[in-house]
């Protein structure tokens, strides 16, 4: 059997576009591999023209991708999905046609993706009030050498609608822990990014918040966990759900410190509950989640289940 033959599966026809709005795609062959994947699950794929540009380390020239992203909007796909992140979201969002991005929202088009995509979907969410999914990447996923099940079958049932909620382990201690609010968030530090800019979405107030992150070490982590709280960020959550936090090395320095030491010096901070094990971040296995959307977060034990 062929790498990832599990994959294939009836058509459904919804229509996906790929498009790079970030970090350049050192190669075709990854593209080519994500998009006959994707086929195979039953979409109708096309390739944005751009996809492939190239300028220093972006997907493209600044206007080459805010092109790109209002090409992608103006077609209004069922689906659009990020081919990579890595950085350069952070250069169009002045320039982003906004009202467009809703529109393309409101005719169906679910915007997927994470990392650097979080800058453009909390903008959008600040901007227009519209969701989006913070889901897999097409090349970190569909070009894997084997694609993770559990990542693909929840991007297939959220794109389907068919996904309504993600279950996971926590910590022990939040034991009936039962909220209701916005479900909002991403990489922690494009989240941190936004702050005091007019792309921030100032309207959220008591949601569930989610972060993950990469190659941060854990006082990086704490450092801007505690730039959220100082901002009154933390505290006007009904919650705050951490996912993977991956990718960096122990310092001799540490001395014991760790991602926990971090987390613990948060939440000693703020009486906002901090809850731990989101399958959500820079790592194969991967939930998908809709941003804007109002959802319930509730404990049974060590049980956690977000739904919408």
């Amino acid at each position: 059997m062929a790498a990832a033959d599990h994959l294939i599966r009836s058509p459904v026809l919804t229509s996906l576009t790929l498009f790079t709005p970030a970090g350049v795609l050192p190669q075709a062959a990854p593209l080519r591999l994500a998009a006959k994947r994707l086929r195979a699950l039953g979409f109708d794929v096309q390739v944005d023209a751009d996809a492939l540009a190239r300028h220093q380390r972006f997907g493209g020239t600044d206007e080459q991708r805010l092109q790109a992203l209002h090409r992608v909007a103006t077609q209004a796909p069922g689906i659009a999905l990020a081919t990579r992140g890595g950085y350069g979201i952070s250069r169009l969002l002045d320039g982003i046609d906004w009202a467009l991005m809703a529109r393309s929202v409101e005719q169906g088009t679910r915007w997927v993706g994470q990392s650097d995509l979080t800058a453009l979907f909390l903008g959008l969410l600040a901007h227009t009030g519209a969701g989006s999914w913070a889901g897999p990447l097409a090349l970190d996923t569909f070009a894997r050498e084997t694609p993770d099940e559990v990542t693909v079958d929840c991007f297939v049932e959220a794109m389907s609608g068919e996904l309504e909620a993600i279950g996971f382990k926590t910590e022990k201690g939040f034991d009936g822990l039962e909220v209701r609010g916005t479900l909002w968030g991403g990489n922690l530090t494009m989240v941190c990014a936004l702050a005091a800019t007019p792309h921030w979405p100032k309207k959220v107030r008591r949601g569930v918040l989610f972060l993950e992150d990469v190659n941060e070490h854990p006082y990086r982590v704490e450092r801007q966990l505690l730039q959220l709280q100082q901002a009154g960020v933390l505290d006007a959550q009904a919650a705050v759900v951490l996912g993977a936090f991956t990718g960096w090395k122990p310092s001799p320095l540490d001395r014991g410190y760790n991602l926990k030491s971090a987390v613990d010096a948060v939440r000693a901070r703020t009486k906002t509950p901090i809850l731990t094990g989101l399958p959500f971040g820079h790592v194969p296995t991967h939930v998908s989640l809709p941003i804007g959307r109002r959802a319930t977060l509730l404990v049974d034990g060590r049980n956690a289940l977000i739904g919408w």
